[in-house]
């Protein structure tokens, strides 16, 4: 079990006490749903023998699927949240999984797409899915405007975010 993430803001703002602590709380979920997606995906790697690749890596195929993309594009869409990304493109290259190659206007620019190995781990996570989105609706976790009201937050969140990192320069 990890340590979860202390975080202690003061609450003298106007927002008070409870915002600033749901706030907080917030922050401590998203770190600690990324870690827990990354182990489950790990460990859905494991059942499925396919121990060559870790489970970012895994997640950076999931979410590439059936496009031809850039490093950049990774990036921009949101696809791959690590600063290596190239590292993580080398090394899938080495090991199969991708196809990169040069483009033919721009020499600098590297498109990268999945080989047919690249395309079986995209079914693994992709087949993960699928069957918790089942387990969940099952479950009566998912309502029909449950997660849509969750993804409408944290887009929002993360516009917020955006923008004061570009107002910050």
């Amino acid at each position: 079990m990890r340590p979860q993430m202390a975080i202690v803001l003061s609450c003298d703002d106007a927002a008070g006490p409870h915002v600033v602590a749901g706030y907080a709380e917030t922050l401590s979920l998203i770190e600690r749903l990324h870690r827990l997606v990354l182990d489950v995906i790990k460990d859905e790697l494991e059942r499925s023998e396919q121990l060559e690749l870790t489970a970012v890596q895994a997640l950076l195929l999931f979410n590439i699927g059936a496009r031809t993309l850039t490093a950049g594009e990774l990036r921009s869409r949101g696809y791959y949240q690590g600063s290596n990304v190239s590292y993580n493109v080398k090394k899938l290259a080495e090991a199969g999984f991708i196809e990169h190659r040069r483009s033919d206007l721009d020499r600098r620019t590297v498109r990268i797409r999945l080989t047919a190995r690249g395309m079986e781990i995209h079914g693994i996570v992709a087949d993960l899915l699928r069957r918790h989105a089942a387990d969940l609706g099952l479950a009566d976790w998912l309502r029909p405007d449950g997660f849509d009201r969750v993804n409408q937050f944290l887009r929002r969140l993360e516009r917020y975010w955006t923008e004061e990192i570009r107002f910050a320069y």
